[in-house]
């Protein structure tokens, strides 16, 4: 499966290697405890939401990501 910002955040949680991508960029962010509420939704998405901006993850952050996940094939 390939992943990108538009994968959900249960798809990526699911793949040890695209969890460690998440790990790497947003630290904690696999254990974040609003995390349930956000599992059906994609990076793309959450990122719009003010308290994704506040914890760092600008677009710039948000290309990176993208960049590292597609890497991954």
């Amino acid at each position: 499966m390939s992943y990108s910002i538009h994968s959900t955040l249960q798809d990526l949680l699911s793949d040890e290697r695209a969890k460690a991508v998440l790990e790497r960029h947003m630290p904690g962010a696999s254990s974040h405890p609003d995390l349930p509420m956000a599992m059906h939704m994609t990076l793309q998405q959450i990122s719009y939401y003010p308290e994704a901006v506040e914890a760092g993850l600008s677009q710039e952050k948000l290309q990176a990501i993208d960049a590292d996940l597609k890497a991954l094939g």
